[in-house]
């Protein structure tokens, strides 16, 4: 009976340490919008089509390397509009190449395929 509640209690803990962390990760989202939102209007623009492109190719893993992601873009764009400049200025005229780069750190779909395909050729050659 005294393992049963302690693993009753360890399950109980881990809940509300679960929901703190919920709650510290919405409070840094609005946090990070408030920031989005203070941007020159082409950087905020460019800033959500960047986002969304780029959320179109995430997909493995949990999606922190993402975040993270938007976070450096968020602060590279701050740093860009402090010094006067435009978005073309911080990305070049080729946004999708910019974006590109920038996924290249990131797990993607692309990425996933790749390595399942490459996993299921070796499997079905090795053997013959």
């Amino acid at each position: 009976m005294a393992k049963l509640m302690k693993k009753t209690m360890d399950i109980m803990a881990e809940g509300i340490d679960s929901l703190k962390n919920i709650k510290k990760d919405k409070a840094e989202y609005k946090a990070q919008l408030a920031r989005i939102k203070a941007l020159p209007e082409d950087f905020n623009f460019v800033y959500e089509k960047m986002c969304e492109y780029m959320w179109s190719y995430a997909g493995g893993g949990s999606g922190y390397d993402m975040v993270a992601l938007q976070e450096g873009l968020l602060e590279l764009f701050e740093t860009g509009a402090a010094e006067g400049k435009t978005a073309l200025e911080v990305t070049g005229d080729d946004v999708a190449s910019f974006c590109d780069e920038l996924l290249r750190n990131a797990t993607t779909y692309t990425e996933k395929r790749r390595d399942r395909l490459n996993r299921e050729v070796q499997k079905k050659l090795e053997g013959k």
